[in-house]
């Protein structure tokens, strides 16, 4: 009997349902590009406001966030190792971005920068991606809150029409005379009408974050918050500071000039720079891990998107705008918008374009007030509570390295609190790869010794203080099993003792087997 197997094809399929063939295939493409098209405008809308007001919050002109943006988006968007990721200004920089406006003009911003992303893409090609994220959880949360905090206590100033102060400390004394004698009392002064302006938009966002429709839920709420303040500030006519946008692109560019580095140290010029690298990258690919868990579409090759940003940073120095990185608010949007392929990125940087260039009018309106209070927000946001929480579960050292970092970025600055941080977390993995407990527990007849951690030499003193402990006319076990490594110094010296006690008649076991070496306490033959 012959049998006949028909092989069902996609082309097959197609035919038997009734379309021409590759119908299903054109479907499926154009479906990706409208999902792609109306996730990138959701990231548009969502990047807009942030790029404006990280900008402020660096002590940048908006117009300078913005071109990072359109960088981020049209280059870094075409080259990024995880393609659903969106690249941009980042809060986790305006901290030191604006200590180094401060301290050495925006003129050396572009050139230290160029610097950084140079770093960024040896460190991407030589693969060193993935060792960026060997940072402790309890640092990088740490960092996030202190800058958070920093943003929150700076921005207060902006959102009162204020400028802020060059440091956390300052800001927070220059807080008190703020209110007191800006805002309060009332008695309708420029300060009061910038506040009315932030309030507003907190109000608006906080109320569309709480009953927005489930239908309207990609809608950002930044969006409508600055809209509804710049449209009360134009309706009753308040006098505040606005942003300030240039009448074109080109206005927007300012190509560096090693002149402005004139003065500089060498050190500082690359110890800022490795600073801003190192800080970048983290920030850049704990997103692209966050968006891994997102979702399954798409999966990062670390040291592609580590040199992506490399090239992105360096044509950001090229061209004096804003440092990005991976951000993952943006990004986070875009899966949530339902991306499908990099187009989405690159789509919203060419919405970024086409706003600087033909939406400036309308961009100029917009209270600065207004910006600084969406970044208000976004401060109080990276101080996350429920963090400390996960971190208490593994005890109260990581929640004190936590705090230490924070703390010590509001008291200093960003660099100096990661390294707080960094070396807190070092000093706590060299106490546990060394640390040793010796436990000696007295029985009538006998005297147990109980060895747990690790057996160094730095742990001889511990040892031969648990051996001194150890009186005569009773047998000793010393129990080596718990040790989860020991060298050969602690075996010297274990030797040696049991040597010693063996020669006056003492017995002495010593139960070390298990770590599979070679050393067995000898039983005197005398007392056997």
């Amino acid at each position: 009997m012959n049998t006949t197997v028909d092989i069902i094809t996609p082309k097959h399929q197609a035919n038997s349902a009734g379309g021409p063939p590759g119908a299903s295939t054109g479907s499926a493409k154009a479906g990706a590009w409208m999902r792609d098209l109306s996730a990138s405008l959701v990231v548009f809308l969502v990047a807009l406001p942030l790029c404006m007001g990280i900008a402020l919050a660096s002590g940048m002109p908006p117009a300078a966030g913005l071109v990072t943006g359109i960088i981020g988006g049209l280059v870094v968007g075409f080259l990024a190792g995880q393609p659903l990721q969106v690249s941009g200004p980042a809060a986790g920089l305006a901290v030191i971005v604006f200590q180094m406006v401060r301290e050495h003009g925006v003129g050396a911003l572009g050139p230290i920068l160029m610097l950084a992303g140079a770093v960024q893409l040896v460190a991407g090609l030589l693969k060193t991606g993935r060792w960026f994220r060997a940072i402790s959880p309890e640092v990088i949360h740490g960092m996030l809150a202190g800058i958070g905090v920093l943003i929150v206590i700076q921005q207060f100033h902006v959102v009162l029409d204020r400028a802020p102060e060059h440091s956390g400390p300052a800001n927070i004394k220059a807080m008190w005379g703020a209110i007191f004698g800006g805002l309060f009392p009332l008695n309708g002064s420029k300060e009061e009408a910038a506040a009315l302006v932030g309030i507003t938009t907190i109000a608006v966002m906080l109320l569309w974050e709480r009953f927005r429709p489930a239908k309207l839920k990609l809608v950002p709420g930044a969006l409508l918050g600055i809209t509804a303040a710049t449209t009360m500030a134009q309706v009753l006519g308040l006098h505040v500071n606005r942003v300030k946008v240039p009448a074109n692109l080109t206005q927007m560019i300012s190509f560096p000039s090693l002149d402005a580095l004139h003065g500089l140290k060498l050190s500082t010029i690359v110890g800022t720079a490795l600073a801003l690298a190192f800080i970048a990258s983290a920030e850049t690919l704990l997103s692209a891990a966050a968006v891994d868990q997102m979702q399954t579409r798409s999966k990062t090759n670390y040291d592609r998107e580590l040199a992506a940003q490399g090239i992105g940073n360096i044509l950001c120095g090229l061209v004096g705008s804003l440092p990005m990185t991976g951000v993952i608010v943006r990004s986070s949007a875009n899966v949530q918008a339902g991306a499908e392929t990099r187009r989405s990125a690159i789509l919203h940087g060419a919405w970024m374009l086409v706003s600087v260039v033909l939406l400036g009018s309308m961009l100029r309106l917009i209270p600065t007030a207004s910006l600084a209070a969406v970044l208000v927000l976004v401060g109080i946001k990276l101080v996350k509570p429920a963090e400390i929480k996960k971190l208490g579960r593994f005890g109260v050292v990581p929640v004190l390295i936590y705090f230490a970092s924070m703390i010590t970025i509001v008291a200093t600055d960003l660099l100096t609190g990661v390294l707080v941080g960094v070396g807190l977390s070092l000093m706590r993995l060299l106490y546990t790869v060394t640390h040793l407990e010796a436990r000696v527990v007295e029985e009538e007849n006998n005297t147990h010794i109980h060895l747990n951690g690790v057996g160094t030499f730095l742990a001889i003193p511990r040892i031969a203080q648990a051996l001194d402990k150890v009186g005569p006319g009773k047998d000793v076990h010393i129990h080596c099993a718990n040790l989860r490594y020991i060298d050969h110094a602690c075996i010297e010296v274990i030797e040696g003792w049991t040597e010693q006690r063996e020669q006056n008649g003492q017995l002495v076991h010593v139960e070390i087997e298990k770590l599979h070496l070679r050393y067995r306490a000898r039983v005197s033959e005398s007392v056997s």
